[in-house]
């Protein structure tokens, strides 16, 4: 009973994926001392994402009120959302009908010391765990603002993922 529900499950995943028009690309490699996921016990734990599109290009560069607009931030949120998905389905063997729930978002918004609209970007990454998982979806987050982040993205955001 559990497997059926499990697989269910997955194919509501992927089929809310594909109503959404994307395509999950291969995650890309760590450029550092780190490795793109670590479970442990029923927990994985999927390091820091950025919005890395499926050319290996960053649409998105700069900082969230200078060369980012707070919309375009929204869009890289919701990329690094597509990223860490797409971590988990590798980590999970390419079922995300283990996928139990999403527990937590930790996310960092390169941006101006005034910039106070951090919830609002990381909804984009929000939103979308919502449109995908359903109830599963919903998660605490912290939504951080920072003066720089890696290659100079707007967006980086780590997840914590409750899995079968």
């Amino acid at each position: 009973m559990k497997k059926e529900k499990n697989t269910i499950m997955s194919n509501m995943y992927e089929e809310n994926l594909e109503k959404l028009g994307i395509v999950l690309p291969t995650p890309v490699p760590p450029v550092a001392n780190y490795v793109p996921f670590v479970q442990t016990g029923n927990l994985l734990s999927i390091s820091g994402q950025i919005p890395v599109d499926s050319e290996g290009m960053f649409p998105y560069i700069g900082k969230v009120g200078v060369e980012i607009s707070e919309g375009d931030a929204v869009k890289a949120a919701r990329l690094c959302a597509i990223n860490i998905i797409s971590q988990a389905r590798v980590a999970c063997g390419g079922d995300l009908s283990r996928i139990i729930r999403i527990v937590k978002l930790g996310a960092f918004v390169n941006c101006i010391n005034s910039f106070a609209g951090q919830p609002t970007i990381i909804n984009g990454a929000s939103d979308l765990m919502v449109d995908v998982f359903g109830q599963a979806g919903k998660h605490s987050r912290s939504a951080v603002g920072t003066n720089a982040l890696p290659l100079n993205v707007p967006v980086e955001i780590d997840a914590l993922i409750e899995i079968s």
